[in-house]
């Protein structure tokens, strides 16, 4: 099975919390999106101390939809964050890595549905991961964007082994699409949390790719 990450972009610390623990017992990893209104035109929770006290037994990745990732990077990694994301087209990307690094967690970027893919190219050696967004950054729900798999494709070519994640519009159809482009893992909001069985939800996705491995084979001939 495919990695299914749920990904989780609240302005209530409290509707944060819930949807953490509706979850926390069929994944390894969630991701916590925050946005401050400076990179994308939306606003979320920002306060990292909230999560200090935070009980959970997956592991909390930071996906930083801000112009600034120095802003929230070492909060979040003292308060137990282990893998982050900032998006390549905010400021201080090089320095974002540098201090994440020194910082011992994952380090990622982020680049955004209409950024092309040159944007992020000369930093892929650097990296521990890469988030490919879907869609527009900064609100769950909006309309998945065909040219994705071009970019996974174009990421997958630099480096075969990189981990990729996409976020954004990940239903089952799409979630196929960018699994054979060379995804390795999907991020989930509207999908997991709209659904009654988030369970159900999470395990239909992370067999995505079953189809992938596993093609239909035709009768065989009597």
């Amino acid at each position: 099975m495919v990695e299914v990450i749920p990904a989780i972009l609240e302005k209530d610390f409290g509707e944060i919390e819930k949807k953490i623990h509706l979850v926390e017992k069929f994944v390894s990893w969630i991701q916590i999106d925050i946005a401050d209104g400076t990179l994308v035109p939306n606003e979320t929770f920002t306060d990292s101390q909230a999560f200090a006290a935070l009980k959970t037994p997956a592991k909390l990745e930071l996906h930083m939809m801000v112009k600034d990732p120095l802003r929230y990077l070492e909060n979040f990694a003292k308060v137990g964050f282990k893998r982050f994301y900032a998006h390549v087209e905010g400021d201080y990307v090089d320095e974002y890595i540098e201090q994440a690094y020194k910082l011992g967690v994952e380090v990622g970027l982020a680049i955004d549905g209409p950024t092309d893919f040159e944007k992020i190219h000369k930093f892929i050696i650097h990296l521990d991961g890469v988030l490919v967004m879907a869609i527009d950054a900064g609100f769950s729900g909006r309309p998945y964007r065909e040219d994705t798999v071009e970019k996974i494709k174009k990421i997958r070519e630099i480096d075969m082994d990189i981990p990729i994640t996409v976020d954004g519009a990940m239903n089952p159809e799409n979630a196929k699409k960018v699994l054979s482009s060379g995804a390795t893992r999907i991020n989930a909001n509207s999908y997991i949390f709209s659904s009654p069985d988030v369970s159900k939800a999470i395990q239909i996705l992370g067999q995505a790719d079953s189809s992938l491995r596993n093609p239909d084979k035709p009768p065989p001939q009597s």
